[in-house]
């Protein structure tokens, strides 16, 4: 990828079409790290939404270790969130060229400890799961933030359920006959094309990352994490390396 294209990424000076290229980029990421995480640990990691229900649910049935196991997800998720919130404030008071590619530095660090704690899965169950369930929900809800922060919460990436509602609206719109639209032209509905291409292009974009995460964990492991990682950190470096290079990371 040319480097002008990199830093158009993850620049905080935003326009719409960095915002839907970079959301498209990390729902890429987000559904193969998803597809990938669950053949690694029975769990997926990405939506809060059925997490949520089993914590009830174990609790109704006196599951109390599953329920507490549910809510260590949940807190892990929302501080992911937190973490993405505290860099991008604490880069804009420094009034940093990487205020969004900080967080994506973490990230594919911590998808580089999530290969390295997945290559140990076998050897000690009983803590690597668990730790690498907790390190899954961290990282969600880490780029999830990273986006909604970017596109004022007009972008998702892990979690496809409001992308799909979304879409499904547009396209109750697109196919609405208006009868007489000369007569009530206020009235008249009208998708908006621009947002259906663009929730039809997250969620391809999801769903292939979730094909070539689960092809990749298939076949090569845990080493399938690191060209997640590296596109994440080519994303990240070039802001980053301006921020160096101007010495206001030192």
């Amino acid at each position: 990828m040319p480097v002008e294209f990199l830093h158009r990424l993850t620049t905080p000076v935003r326009t719409r079409g960095a915002n839907r290229q970079l959301g498209g980029v990390l729902a890429f990421v987000a559904g193969a790290i998803n597809a990938g995480g669950f053949l690694a640990v029975q769990r997926y990691t990405s939506h809060m939404t059925g997490i949520v229900s089993a914590i009830a649910d174990d609790l109704v049935l006196g599951q109390l270790l599953l329920a507490m196991a549910g809510v260590s997800s949940l807190l892990a998720f929302v501080l992911g969130a937190a973490t993405t919130a505290v860099l991008v404030n604490w880069a804009r008071r420094r009034r940093l060229h990487g205020e969004f590619a900080l967080p994506l530095a973490l990230e594919a660090a911590l998808l580089l400890l999530f290969g390295l704690l997945g290559a140990n899965l076998e050897l000690l169950v009983d803590v690597f799961v668990p730790s690498t369930v907790l390190l899954l929900c961290f990282v969600m809800g880490l780029q999830n933030a990273i986006v909604t922060k970017i596109s004022q919460a007009e972008i998702r990436t892990t979690h496809m359920t409001g992308v799909i509602t979304d879409l499904g609206i547009e396209l109750g719109r697109l196919f609405y006959w208006n009868r007489t639209p000369e007569a009530n032209a206020r009235h008249m509905v009208v998708a908006n094309r621009e947002k259906l291409r663009v929730h039809l292009a997250i969620l391809a974009l999801f769903f292939i990352g979730g094909l070539v995460g689960a092809v990749a964990f298939k076949r090569i492991g845990f080493a399938a994490t690191v060209p997640f990682a590296a596109l994440l950190t080519a994303m990240a470096a070039p802001p980053l390396l301006r921020d160096l290079r101007q010495g206001v990371l030192a």
